[in-house]
């Protein structure tokens, strides 16, 4: 892959990552003339030149033809492709294409919209580039709506220093996230041959938190009336640990220290019931448990850091199952025991980069489709942004390459992806990697997006 180098992160009222600039003497709403990724809005998905036919992309960085140049000309801008020289966006009837720029097709009129985002069509016409729902389909011209809406989003962010201990928000955080948390074999057993040959962590829980970590991936099974950890399956696993003691050494750690906050995230396949029993047998879980169902943050927005210390709430439990599959399977919903449904409160990109040695793909793209992409938003409620870092297999060297360029992706890959900063960082052996996982995670805690990109 091409690795862009990284900019040095300097706080001031502006800057880390260069803004993009405007147009003369024009307001915020101008049409930017940086480089840019053409980003559907009701999908997430990128616009990229596909040797001469122009589609939707899975977001990737500098890696696909998909950064674009907006320049003024007579009737309207051309949209040079940033790493094709001479090459233009353009159209052929109905059918999105790249040409030379000059050619004809290659103006277009860019008209700043509702949310930040644009309409791009045909001058003095009703034609609209319109983007697909599905990767790697082709961009076409159509009628307005939703698919016809999109972001110039900026390959380069303009950031602020992150705002003062006592005023931050809890999505203006970034946490190190350990993928697989439980499967550490010093613990207990986690799998069975041969996946109990490639822990995705080299130390137990109680180090884990010692050492920053402050998110838990845990997949969670039932045994015998039991919520417990294993992965994939508990099939041959003789003493699976269960949940409720890796989260009694959380709300251990919680309360012998005041003001940290750990987020614990459940791929989930215990039933609600289960799940239930399994929380109530934590002693003090009640104390430090946040619910920001009953606070109103779907509307109000996340509380700040400052304020959820003060108030004890230090820890946030999502599951990855859907409230409708609950109701369909006759269970109680989790969220009246406190555990939230992820789907509701955040977004997540797809989990695997590739195969444990070899090449890997920084592509950045939702796990739950376009259905809920990456750039999911809201004026009050920005939802929280898990991004995740690691492949198929852990492969001690392999990771260790890996989580040494975490920084690059999370900045230059899966911010502009999201259009928001990421908030978990999840990576298998958080221990290896140079800059390592932690470093990164203070770097990204340097600053925050700035407003109106």
């Amino acid at each position: 892959m091409h690795l862009r180098p990284l900019r040095v992160l300097v706080c001031s009222t502006a800057l880390a990552l260069s803004a993009p600039a405007l147009l003369p003497g024009t307001a915020a709403a101008a049409v930017p003339v940086s480089s840019v990724y053409l980003q559907n809005y009701a999908t997430g998905l990128n616009t990229a030149d596909s040797g001469g036919t122009v589609a939707a992309h899975n977001p990737k960085g500098n890696e696909d033809h998909q950064q674009w140049t907006p320049v003024s000309v007579d009737g309207g801008y051309q949209l040079r492709n940033s790493d094709e020289s001479g090459r233009c966006l353009g159209r052929s009837g109905t059918s999105a294409v790249t040409a030379a720029c000059g050619a004809d097709g290659t103006t277009w009129s860019v008209t700043a919209g509702a949310n930040s985002t644009y309409t791009v069509s045909v001058p003095g016409t009703s034609q609209y580039l319109t983007g697909s729902s599905s990767d790697s389909a082709a961009v076409q011209l159509g009628s307005s709506g939703d698919l016809a809406r999109w972001y110039l989003t900026p390959v380069s962010y303009a950031t602020s220093a992150m705002p003062s201990a006592d005023t931050r928000t809890l999505d203006q955080v970034t946490f190190l996230t350990a993928h697989n948390a439980f499967a550490n074999g010093a613990d207990g057993n986690f799998a069975s041959f041969p996946v109990s040959l490639f822990p995705n962590q080299n130390y137990g829980v109680s180090r884990q938190l010692a050492d920053g970590v402050r998110g838990f991936m845990l997949d969670d099974y039932t045994v015998n009336g039991q919520a417990v950890l294993c992965h994939n399956s508990c099939d041959g696993v003789g003493s699976p640990v269960p949940l409720a003691t890796d989260l009694q050494r959380m709300v251990d750690f919680l309360k012998a220290n005041p003001g940290q906050f750990v987020t614990v995230f459940l791929e989930d396949y215990a039933s609600s019931d289960v799940l239930k029993s399994s929380l109530a047998s934590v002693s003090g879980l009640s104390d430090v448990l946040y619910r920001p169902d009953q606070e109103g943050v779907a509307t109000k927005g996340w509380p700040t850091m400052a304020d959820l210390a003060a108030r004890g709430k230090q820890l946030l439990i999502f599951s990855d199952r859907t409230r409708a599959s609950d109701t369909s399977s006759g269970w109680s919903t989790r969220d009246t025991f406190g555990v939230m449904y992820q789907r509701e409160w955040t977004v997540e990109n797809y989990w695997s980069m590739g195969g444990g040695i070899g090449g890997s793909d920084w592509s950045c793209y939702s796990r739950w489709g376009t259905g809920r992409p990456l750039t999911t938003d809201s004026s009050a409620f920005h939802p929280l942004f898990v991004m995740n870092h690691f492949r198929d297999y852990t492969i001690g060297s392999t990771v260790e390459t890996d989580n040494g360029k975490l920084q690059n992706r999370a900045q230059n890959f899966c911010t502009p992806a999201a259009r928001k900063k990421p908030n978990y960082l999840a990576v298998d052996r958080y221990d290896l990697g140079s800059p390592s996982p932690l470093t990164t995670v203070g770097a990204l805690n340097t600053y925050v997006l700035a407003p109106g990109q």
